[in-house]
């Protein structure tokens, strides 16, 4: 079964200014950023339930080549990304 991703405006915010600070620091290193995410999102997709419940009923994914956690809840067929978030920042969530 293939799940229909949604991202909420909130990961999007994260998404946007971790993409900028990789890519203030080199183009191909957001390059690279860039696909890990949807290489994660395609996994996500994939097999939601595969990722395991770090809260409440909120499941985590970490990207495989950056310190990045994607959060994210999943709703019948849906995956809904509630945060994407740096991994060493600090833990209090404020869309939680």
């Amino acid at each position: 079964m293939s799940y229909k991703i949604i991202i909420l405006d909130e990961a999007k915010v994260d998404y946007r200014k971790s993409f900028q600070w990789y890519n203030d620091i080199n183009p191909k290193l957001a390059s690279r950023f860039y696909l890990s995410f949807k290489e994660n999102i395609s996994i996500l997709r994939k097999n939601p339930l595969h990722f395991q419940i770090r809260y409440d009923d909120v499941r985590v994914i970490m990207l495989t080549t950056f310190p990045y956690l994607i959060h994210y809840t999943i709703n019948k067929e849906k995956i809904i990304i509630k945060a994407i978030y740096h991994s060493s920042r600090d833990s209090e969530l404020s869309v939680f």
